[in-house]
């Protein structure tokens, strides 16, 4: 019995175990045929390779008399030669050829085409297929790579991963929609975020807690930026003092993800023709305040012969990491300082008018929010009537809040966004494995 190895060892196979037959398996990603020799490109989950059929392969059975087709899975058995000319430097020169699941020949989707050239619509009508594609899967080779790079780095530090509840009675952030799931004989909803859960458990003692898990938002949107179920890669930390202490957390943690991305991936980065900021940079970002970047966005609009801009919009998004870039060679920053009426009610108030709170924008795109929270009982209670809340509606959180909570905080950041902006996706929709919007419920 011959022992599989992948292609992508094919010519380290060439130089070591030269004249010694080599098995292979995958899916046919293309097929030459040269007028006698046929060359097949086969792929498996490193990559691709060639395999070299003979002149004489018809007559000799290597090739089934239905034929190849592409996307069939087959074994092949061969010796490995180097051929410089041949993709990887090296090929399979086939002895026997056996297919396993020969898929048939009209194929909805081309698999081995150009994505540029297909319509987003197309390449999500056709998933099973298009995520066949080397360059798609790339896509979450990386966002792969950034939740197990995001889950070592916070263990290292001394954070324990949690796994809350999907179904709850209600919103922790109140203004955003939330679906209703028939449960038993009464309805609840999936959660929008697990942040009362984390605070639970900072305030259990773990102190330093993270997840990564579904989220689910019921807005009514259809723009490159959101999803209604999206990955959420989510932390808690007690015993902070302010924003900052997450904002450096943060910095820490996109540096590590970063640095594991330029290791292990980069030939999916080369296939995006693109990279990501090293330490340098990233430590470099800088923290405005909100009326700062406010100011900073409206000066740089009005240069462009745009309007005047009053809020952090995505417009102003990307001003900020164009206007960080020019001056601190960095595509990340952060906006602090946020007004109180633009955070929920749990967020911790520096002073009357703001809160101790940050978005971080990458690339053009906010990928975390976050801030400190408030841990005093009594001020809670005092806060909930600015907020339109009444306390008998918010038991849980109070006894979160009554019987002893430390100082602390925490942020989001939305996997999909992050890896979109890593390898430029022109809509997160790209960056999710099977996207749910307000028409899409399938595959």
């Amino acid at each position: 019995m011959h022992e599989r190895i992948l292609v992508k060892d094919i010519s380290e196979a060439a130089r070591t175990r030269a004249g010694e037959e080599v098995q292979v398996s995958g899916w046919v990603h293309r097929i030459r045929d040269m007028g006698g020799i046929t060359f097949v490109v086969l792929r498996d989950r490193s990559g691709t390779a060639q395999l070299v059929l003979p002149e004489t392969s018809s007559e000799d059975g290597l090739i089934p008399e239905d034929g190849l087709t592409l996307e069939s899975v087959i074994s092949a058995r061969g010796l490995p030669v180097l051929n410089e000319k041949a993709p990887g430097g090296a090929e399979l020169q086939l002895r026997s050829l056996e297919v396993i699941s020969r898929a048939q020949a009209d194929l909805p989707y081309q698999v081995n085409g150009d994505i540029s050239k297909v319509g987003l619509e197309t390449i999500l009508d056709n998933r099973l297929l298009s995520v066949r594609n080397p360059k798609i899967r790339a896509i979450f080779n990386v966002q792969a790579a950034i939740i197990e790079a995001f889950s070592a780095y916070l263990r290292s530090k001394d954070f324990t991963e949690i796994k809350t509840s999907k179904l709850v009675w209600g919103g922790t952030e109140g203004g955003t929609e939330l679906f209703e799931v028939e449960y038993f004989d009464r309805k609840v909803c999936l959660a929008q975020s697990p942040q009362f859960y984390k605070e639970a458990m900072v305030s259990s003692g773990m102190e330093r807690v993270f997840e990564v898990a579904p989220a689910y938002r019921a807005e009514k949107h259809d723009t490159p930026r959101h999803l209604n179920e999206y990955v959420s890669l989510d932390i808690e930390m007690g015993f902070i003092e302010s924003e900052k202490d997450l904002i450096e957390l943060e910095q820490g943690l996109l540096t590590h993800i970063f640095e594991e991305l330029s290791r292990k991936n980069a030939a999916d980065l080369a296939l995006w023709k693109t990279s990501v900021p090293d330490a340098d940079a990233v430590a470099k970002a800088p923290t405005v305040g909100y009326e700062e970047a406010v100011k900073i966005a409206s000066e740089l609009a009005a240069k462009s012969g745009g309007g005047r801009i009053f809020d952090i919009t995505p417009e102003a998004e990307r001003f900020l990491c164009e206007w960080s870039l020019k001056e601190y060679s960095s595509e990340l920053v952060f906006v602090n300082e946020f007004p109180r009426r633009y955070r929920p009610f749990y967020a911790y108030p520096s002073d009357a008018n703001r809160t101790m709170s940050f978005d971080a924008l990458f690339r053009g795109l906010e990928i975390t929010t976050g801030g400190r929270r408030q841990h005093n009982y009594d001020a809670f209670v005092e806060t909930l009537p600015r907020f339109g809340l009444k306390l008998e509606n918010m038991q849980n959180y109070a006894a979160l809040l009554r019987y002893g909570c430390p100082p602390h905080g925490g942020f989001a950041i939305g996997c999909e966004r992050l890896t979109a902006r890593i390898l430029g996706l022109a809509n997160v929709k790209e960056a999710s494995l099977f996207p749910r919007d307000r028409k899409r419920v399938t595959p």
